[in-house]
């Protein structure tokens, strides 16, 4: 018994807190500089390999990086580092190619403009070398594919033409090997040869071979080509966007339905989950995240705004109004009050690489959830909560409505969300672990970590972080560490390299990339 209890218990130990170090920065501000609205990053998303990055912004524009370190070693990195192979250099990306998305629309129907913003991105596998992935923005999904297009240009004779007379430039290289010339059309010139042959210009010897203009490939660009539109299959605002496992279906869901679609029909989608009551007085939730298992094609998850988790088996029925399974943490009695309901409201859900758990993030907390447990999550990591006595300023400026998106390293042992300052938390998700890093989106993201709780810190970036005086308050928010905070500057998009520690997030316009 002894011995089994060594098995358990040495596996247990956490890791250690992880140092970041600044990456990169693509689109870094100048300080003063005003951020335009089109700018501003929407969406971030790796691919499986972790080779490409795709962001997305308000202008319907869809960004693609591509990593360069790798290729200097030869091989797979994630091989390499399974060998413990040492590899000094830090993950390094460069911007391949942009395209335009989406176009601002107008319903005429409903007249509702639809903004061009993209959603979401969802990479789909690649084929023959080119890159594929899904974008949507309010109301339509598209399918893009982009490839490597090379560029052809026609190759000179081998004739010097500037010296030639008229049109005779291609008859003079047949007349070479030829003691009479004849025409096209089999006739004869009224000329004789050796006439001809004194107003073109042969090189010594004549000319061996007939040399005819031919086509070359000099260099490549990319082409980003929309293969397919998913459109007029949502009322309501899409919302998420996931992929399935068999690489044929995905799925997307808006407030109150999620449909299933197959990527190569577009004209055509089923309803799956449809929460909408007959009556729209009786509705008490929405739809706000839907995801794929990972590795189960018929399994489903998705979020509401009441806080709970519902896991969906396409194989109980074509209509999956019912659940296979709930997840939610029952309120304690005692602390409801006018903001419980909106800060329970589930912002984003994520499966784990190998879809034990489920990452939620609403207002106010990041929670792990074991699929096999539904009686309540595992761990709960309290992202900000020195904002809790603001929820009233919160509530009047709507920030307690932002949607702040949270992701997994691919080993499973941390978890990410973002926060208001353009701050991010990394939390230690393994059983013992204390980790709760804050970080800040800048070249130096861990000054945030010096503890002043003496007194406010002035802001050391003022394009970054920007101390906000609002009306009626003596002095700016100061979170835990003393520092202050600004709503208006938030960290809203990150995702987590699928196989390195190694973190994008979007701060306005600015991507930057953190690696440990």
């Amino acid at each position: 018994m002894n011995g089994g209890d060594e098995v358990v218990t040495a596996p247990v130990e956490p890791p250690q807190p992880l140092e970041w170090k600044f990456s990169q920065v693509f689109g870094e501000r100048t300080a003063g500089e005003e951020v335009q609205e089109v700018d501003i990053i929407s969406a971030i998303e790796f691919d499986k390999t972790g080779d490409h990055l795709a962001t997305g912004d308000r202008g319907g524009r869809v960004v693609l990086f591509e990593r360069t370190d790798t290729k200097d070693h030869g091989g797979s990195r994630r091989d390499l580092e399974r060998l413990d192979y040492p590899i000094g250099r830090h993950p390094e990306f460069r911007y391949k190619t942009e395209f335009q998305s989406h176009e601002p629309e107008f319903d005429y129907l409903k007249s509702l403009e639809i903004e061009e913003k993209i959603n979401k991105i969802r990479w789909c596998q690649t084929a023959n070398g080119a890159l594929f992935l899904l974008s949507t923005n309010d109301k339509t999904i598209k399918f893009w594919k982009v490839q490597e297009k090379k560029i052809k240009k026609i190759s000179d004779m081998n004739l010097d033409s500037s010296k030639a007379v008229g049109n005779c430039s291609v008859a003079s290289s047949s007349n070479s090997l030829s003691p009479r010339p004849y025409l096209a059309n089999g006739g004869c010139p009224d000329r004789s040869y050796s006439s001809l042959s004194n107003e073109l210009s042969f090189p010594p010897g004549g000319i061996p071979s007939l040399r005819l203009p031919m086509v070359a490939s000099h260099e490549t660009s990319l082409v980003a080509r929309c293969r397919r539109v998913y459109a007029h299959a949502h009322d309501y605002h899409i919302n998420s966007i996931s992929n399935n496992s068999d690489g044929e279906t995905f799925i997307s869901a808006d407030d109150l339905r999620i449909n299933l679609w197959n990527l190569e029909i577009s004209n055509q989608s089923f309803n799956i989950v449809d929460v909408k009551p007959a009556n729209m007085e009786d509705l008490t939730e929405v739809i706000t995240s839907a995801e794929f298992h990972p590795s189960h094609c018929n399994m489903l998850g998705y979020s509401s705004s009441k806080g709970s988790i519902r896991l969906i088996d396409l194989r109980q029925s074509a209509l999956c109004d019912s659940h296979a399974k709930l997840f939610e943490e029952p309120e304690p009695p005692g602390t409801r009050s006018f903001f419980t309901e909106i800060i329970a409201s589930i912002s984003d859900i994520k499966f784990g690489k190998d879809g034990r758990y489920i990452l939620s993030r609403d207002y106010m907390t990041l929670k792990l959830w074991d699929i096999n447990m539904d009686s309540g999550p595992v761990s709960t990591f309290q992202v900000h909560e020195y904002l809790r006595p603001k929820l009233c300023d919160l509530y009047e400026n709507d920030s307690i409505f932002d949607k702040f998106e949270c992701c997994l390293s691919g080993d499973g042992l941390r978890v990410a969300t973002g926060s208001y300052s353009n701050l991010f938390r990394v939390f230690g998700s393994s059983p013992g672990s204390t980790e709760a890093t804050t970080l800040e989106a800048s070249k130096n993201p861990m000054r945030r970590q010096v503890q002043t709780p003496s007194r406010p810190s002035r802001s050391l970036s003022s394009s970054l972080t920007r101390v906000v005086r609002r009306a009626g308050a003596e002095s700016p928010g100061v979170d835990a560490n003393g520092n202050s905070f600004d709503f208006t500057t938030k960290l809203l998009h990150l995702a987590w390299h699928p196989s390195e520690k190694s973190i994008a997030c979007a701060a306005a316009n600015s991507l930057y990339m953190y690696y440990a």
